[in-house]
């Protein structure tokens, strides 16, 4: 796996398991204040698109590398 996979594995492991580790928390304790449905939309979809983007930065520059290596 290249450092860029890595990285990016670890972003996704780390807002994955914060993300669980939230919902766990609203579950113990409901009074803390409650999350609008559209704001944890907005953040999946931010999530999702963050981890796409860095995951097409990965496969372009893993397919590139040679080329690249050069400039």
């Amino acid at each position: 796996m290249n450092h860029t996979a890595a990285r990016t594995y670890r972003a996704v492991h780390w807002l994955t398991t914060h993300l669980q580790e939230g919902l766990q928390e609203a579950q113990r304790r409901p009074d803390r204040g409650d999350i609008s449905t559209t704001t944890v939309i907005i953040w999946v979809a931010a999530v999702t698109g963050a981890v796409l983007i860095a995951g097409t930065i990965a496969v372009v520059i893993a397919k590139y590398n040679g080329k690249l290596s050069g400039l």
